[in-house]
């Protein structure tokens, strides 16, 4: 049976699809999955796949998996009607990607300010083919953690309904965005209620209306022509049907397409610059290395059809082979380079071709180009630009395969330190033989934004601006520029002035990045000397790893919640105490925060039998699961207390309101015998803990506040509501009063108070956590090092100034305003 692992694509936190505020993922109508409210700005691929659609907006992605899941990402809600703003996709329809490669990027503010949320759904739209098995807990996930895992189904009977009379009817799409994830999801609900076989097409591609992925792969737009298509015995009830709700407009008051805008004004170009188009943001100065690499020339007829078959078959063998050998030593985007490099090499049409024409007299050389050629400049004349970009794919296989077959070694070429690699076009391989550390950037006079060469380019964080033009044709080997990937710009004829502001502005950039990572290890201060630890937020000894690559003083918060999830049983002493001890491990003595079992809720373990309740938020759920079945909660403090050495191991009881459930689990480590010498601390998730925080830690050795449910019980707002969810936001004065009273009330009794949920990892909103006196922040794995450089670059009264107006806000978009302000 086939199992799927899908890590996040993104990072930020976790909910489950009720907390969508949009009833089509809410109620699952496209399928199931989880959702990622996001902090970051890239989206990545959560496993190997193929794409099978990216939304002209942007907005949207679909992925199938080599066993056939089909994955529908969303990156936020009613983000269509931004109309493309704020989304730059970097791949297109065809492509192959591997787990972690980049699929669009896009602008988290931007989302955040004109969209309806940010929260971008994780769906499974084949369901009917594969289960979800386990899912990621709700709470902060890094990009590349742990999210879904999917099991095949049993193949099920599929019931005819072809069978009867069939009816067509051609219509004008009236949906103000065409159809997207929302419309879909309608279409394909009715067409499942009626016993026909529908199809939508448009031009020469069709698709079933009962497939949300097929009809998002039309890349259908407001006003398009559609026919519909049912055969069965409610064909023409389906035909009216699913007609009517084209006639609709199905998106529910957004609104309507904007005219189209006039004309944009000429870009104005400084004197002395040649304008681009950014395929990679940065900035760089150099001297320009010409790069020129011509077609071979090849012999037009064979010596013989079976030495020609023999030839072929000898270098398309030997380059597989070195292709499979490339991509098991890479990574990111160069492996996915290769894999869809080697699965075009095996392509049966385009090997078919091939031999048909070695068939008709053509040497081996010859009939691969015939063979390739035609393919890239079909995708190159379709009208995708993204599309045409792929052609590159096909023209960079087409010239190593030839170099093969002509025994032509691939050309070298020797540039000179920090040089700005000038080139008509550029191929995937041709990039990657060159020698990386001696370029500084690249100037290309074709090429797309989201090429394979682009996407390279942006994974080594070298600047690039493809689409310059015949312009730089003229430019001299040697000639020193400046090139301004961010602004678009190539000067050619820089200005003194001008070369010194670059110099100054990459000397910035240099040291800061430097300085981020050498002090990485180190314990971390504000610019005026207090102490603010930085540790992670772990669920596994991968994360942990991660946290101590990227210089966690320790772990903040083990989730233990994937232990007991998923499972018939809960897991015993020796299996939590192995767990726990890895994480340990891979911190190598710092300290590492457990925090007991929180299930329930939304988290149900059969093994614990908890009845049906009205709201599970304010139910059976916490520590409060703990204390009713005190064997679980006895054997996990047997686990912790088993980690060596003694003492890295700290206890966390989440989701305590008063000073009697913190002193039943201190009589809980007595009883197993380890209530002397550990730490044991809380988490503040409830207004009664924070509220109380003064008295709570008299007994509580720290204080670590979860501002995800905290928020949610300080403003009434249930996160299983996808009605209200949307408006949840840590930064609301409400909450950050919270926090205030919670740092004043463990600094009464010197308990250290920090901050564990979501806001830790929020770069806007580090310095109000640290104004307000919070002095640990636990953030996902991977952020551990920016959040580090982040509060070091703060002076503590300017930050406790910051807080104060943040305090006095009016509400939390306001807030995020002045935080915004105060990042400037």
């Amino acid at each position: 049976m086939a199992t799927i692992s899908l890590t996040a694509p993104l990072e930020g936190w976790v909910s489950p699809l009720d907390e969508v505020v949009d009833a089509v993922f809410a109620e699952r109508m496209l399928g199931d999955g989880l959702a990622i409210d996001p902090t970051g700005d890239v989206l990545v691929a959560p496993c190997d796949a193929r794409v099978l659609v990216v939304q002209p907006s942007g907005h949207a992605i679909t992925l199938e998996t080599p066993e056939g899941a089909q994955l529908l990402i969303h990156l936020g809600i009613d983000t269509v009607a931004l109309d493309g703003r704020g989304f730059e996709p970097l791949v297109a329809a065809g492509a192959t990607v591997t787990r972690g490669e980049p699929l669009i990027r896009f602008d988290l503010d931007l989302i955040v300010r004109e969209a309806q949320a940010a929260i971008t759904p994780v769906i499974v739209t084949n369901g009917e083919r594969f289960a979800i098995a386990g899912r990621a807990e709700t709470g902060a996930v890094a990009i590349g953690a742990p999210l879904l895992t999917l099991v095949a189904r049993e193949a099920a009977a599929v019931e005819d309904a072809s069978d009867g009379p069939t009816v067509r009817r051609a219509v004008t799409v009236a949906l103000s965005h065409g159809i997207h994830a929302r419309p879909a999801a309608k279409i394909a609900a009715a067409a499942k209620t009626f016993s026909a076989e529908v199809t939508l097409t448009k031009g020469e591609r069709s698709a079933s209306a009962r497939s949300p992925v097929g009809l998002l792969s039309l890349i259908v737009a407001h006003l398009d022509e559609l026919t519909i298509e049912a055969r069965g015995v409610d064909a023409e009830a389906a035909v009216t049907a699913i007609a009517e709700l084209l006639a609709t407009d199905l998106d529910e008051g957004a609104p309507a397409p904007s005219p189209a805008p006039a004309p944009a004004k000429p870009r104005r170009v400084p004197v002395g610059a040649i304008a681009g188009v950014t395929a990679s943001p940065g900035l760089a100065i150099g001297a320009v290395a010409r790069w020129q690499v011509r077609d071979l020339d090849v012999p037009t007829t064979g010596v013989g059809i079976a030495a020609e078959e023999a030839c072929f078959e000898s270098a398309r063998a030997a380059l597989a082979d070195d292709l499979a050998a490339r991509s098991a030593g890479a990574t990111g985007p160069a492996r996915a380079i290769f894999q869809a490099h080697a699965d075009m090499l095996a392509d049966p049409a385009l090997l078919d071709a091939a031999h048909r024409a070695i068939t008709g007299g053509a040497s081996a050389a010859q009939a691969w180009r015939d063979a390739i050629r035609p393919q890239a400049e079909a995708l190159r004349a379709g009208g995708d630009p993204r599309l045409a970009e792929r052609a590159d794919d096909m023209r960079d296989l087409e010239r190593q395969l030839i170099a093969r077959l002509m025994g032509v070694e691939q050309e070298a070429a020797t540039l000179p330190e920090g040089a700005i690699v000038l080139a008509d076009d550029l191929l995937p391989s041709q990039l990657m033989a060159l020698d990386l550390d001696r370029v500084a950037g690249l100037a290309i006079e074709r090429g797309g934004p989201t090429s394979h060469v682009a996407i390279l380019a942006a994974s080594r964080g070298l600047p690039a601006l493809v689409a310059l033009g015949a312009a730089v044709r003229d430019l001299a080997e040697g000639t020193r520029v400046v090139l301004d990937a961010s602004e678009g710009l190539l000067h050619v004829a820089p200005s003194p002035e001008l070369v010194a502001d670059a110099e100054a502005r990459l000397a910035a950039v240099a040291e800061r990045r430097a300085a981020a990572r050498a002090r990485a290890a180190e314990e971390c201060r504000t610019a005026d000397g207090t102490r603010i630890e930085v540790v992670a937020n772990c669920g596994s000894a991968e994360d942990a790893r991660v946290a101590a690559a990227n210089g966690a003083e320790g772990c903040g918060l083990l989730r233990t919640e994937l232990l007991f999830l998923d499972r018939a049983t809960a897991p015993d002493v020796a299996e939590q105490t192995a767990a726990y001890q890895s994480v340990a491990d891979a911190l190598a003595g710092k300290p590492v925060i457990v925090r007991l079992l929180d299930i329930g809720g939304d988290k149900p373990a059969p093994y614990l039998p908890i009845g049906p309740e009205e709201n599970p938020a304010l139910g059976l759920r916490g520590i409060r699961v703990g204390l009713a079945h005190p064997d679980i909660l006895d054997d996990q403090l047997r686990a912790i207390l088993a980690v060596r050495p003694v003492g890295q191991c700290r206890i966390m009881v989440p989701m305590v309101v008063g000073l009697d459930e913190l002193r039943q689990v201190r009589a809980a480590l007595d009883r197993v015998g380890g209530g002397d010498g550990v730490e044991l601390g809380i988490m503040v998730e409830t207004p009664a803990a924070a509220v109380t925080a003064a008295q709570l830690a008299r007994e509580a050795d720290f204080l670590s506040i979860g501002t995800n449910d905290l928020t949610q019980y300080a403003l009434a707002m249930d996160r299983g509501n996808a009605a209200v969810a949307g408006a949840l936001d840590g930064l609301h004065p409400a909450v950050l009063r919270l926090i205030e009273q919670t740092v004043a009330g463990g600094a009464r009794h010197a308990r250290w108070t920090g901050v564990c949920g979501g806001l830790a990892s929020d770069p806007l909103a580090v310095p109000i956590l640290v104004g307000l006196g919070v002095t640990e922040l636990s953030v996902a794995p991977a952020a551990v090092a920016d959040i580090k450089a982040l509060v070091r670059d703060l002076d503590m009264i300017r930050a406790r100034d910051h807080a104060r107006a943040a305090l006095d806000c009016a509400g939390a978009a306001e807030v995020r305003q002045l935080a915004r302000e105060f990042a400037r």
